[in-house]
């Protein structure tokens, strides 16, 4: 079996057992509602072209839609804070929270701005930046909690009452999404001194929105019609057709082995990222949560060693998810999971092919 047929097979075969292991913890096996949207997997279009970050208003309107609609979701810390053990720091944002340049646990979208040179000029570029809803997410199947789930809408969703925040979604994650608060989440009462460190947060593109039949908060907010959202390969046909017009390019697409989230821009990517690079160091910027765009960047979990660490951690995260169920099922907390419906799911046959 050659490498690219192991590699699409070990996809398939870990995509699986993660949904059987979510049913398995948590008793759901829920459709998505049915909608205007329309049953199938969703994605999203960002079109750089259109974008010039609400300039003419205090915060982009996508970042402010995205904050009103998720308040009631943020963390409120339990303090004074622990540090994470066996490290000697601690990641406190709760005083940040009207920071809106860089995503953090209190703001899961931000409008980057940067100014590009290409074809011997300067041009100035606005990125929307959130979560890019993997198809392969590496954060789902190298969490050993079992906390991020992906569901058949094409939303990549963090369980915050099951995370314990070691933050390793942020480590094999191409862009660092995730974000860090500490002092909250289940580890505070189950091992606040020698697991974990907080919750982590990150969009997870309104997917209560979209269940509702409605459309995430940002799209509605953007009043340049820059974001959209759709079937996921009616707006991947249409990010191509756009780009071709306009000689310009996509991302989304190859990156991470694939994402639901595709931007269209006239400049090349290499270029905004090397951008974003540029103005990080010209600004002594090191903190977390202000990603690149590297293009073609990898899937971790494609490479031996990402391959060997799913291995390795799918029965510990299956056996500490169910853990942490009874747990919170002997103090009568209501369990809370990812609708899931498995009929969607492509099965294996013994020979390798697909079916559906």
């Amino acid at each position: 079996m050659n490498d690219a047929i192991s590699r699409r097979t070990f996809f398939k075969r870990t995509t699986a057992a993660g949904l059987l292991s979510a049913l398995a913890v948590t008793g759901l096996n829920k459709p998505v509602q049915a909608s205007e949207l329309g049953a199938g997997e969703l994605g999203t279009l960002i079109d750089l072209t259109k974008c010039d970050g609400c300039k003419n208003y205090a915060t982009p309107l996508c970042v402010e839609a995205c904050g009103k609609h998720n308040q009631e979701r943020f963390p409120e810390p339990q303090k004074p804070l622990k540090k994470y053990w066996p490290q000697d720091k601690v990641e406190d944002w709760s005083n940040k929270r009207d920071l809106k340049s860089r995503l953090t646990p209190y703001n899961w979208t931000f409008v980057d701005h940067v100014k590009v040179q290409y074809n011997g000029a300067e041009q100035e570029v606005y990125v929307p930046r959130r979560c890019m809803h993997c198809d392969h997410p590496t954060c789902s199947k190298l969490c050993p909690f079992s906390a991020i789930t992906k569901d058949q809408t094409g939303a990549v969703s963090i369980d915050d009452e099951i995370c314990f925040g070691g933050a390793k979604c942020r480590d094999v994650c191409p862009w660092g999404i995730p974000q860090r608060q500490a002092g909250v989440g289940i580890y505070m009462e189950v091992a606040p001194d020698l697991a974990g460190g907080g919750v982590m947060y990150k969009c997870d593109m309104c997917v209560d929105l979209l269940h509702e039949g409605k459309k995430p908060a940002c799209v509605s907010a953007c009043p340049r019609g820059a974001i959209s959202i759709g079937h996921k390969k009616d707006l991947r046909a249409l990010a191509y057709k756009t780009a071709e017009e306009i000689n310009g390019y996509v991302y989304g697409d190859k990156e991470n082995g694939g994402t639901s989230t595709f931007y269209i821009s006239a400049v090349p990517f290499e270029a905004i990222d090397a951008a974003i690079k540029g103005d990080k160091v010209s600004k002594k910027d090191t903190a977390p949560g202000r990603p690149g765009m590297p293009v073609n960047v990898e899937n971790y979990l494609s490479t031996g060693k990402g391959m060997f660490f799913s291995t390795v951690i799918a029965p510990f995260a299956g056996a500490a998810a169910a853990g942490i169920t009874a747990y919170r099922t002997l103090k009568g907390d209501k369990v809370k999971g990812a609708q899931i419906d498995l009929k969607d799911q492509r099965e294996e046959k013994s020979d390798g092919t697909e079916i559906k």
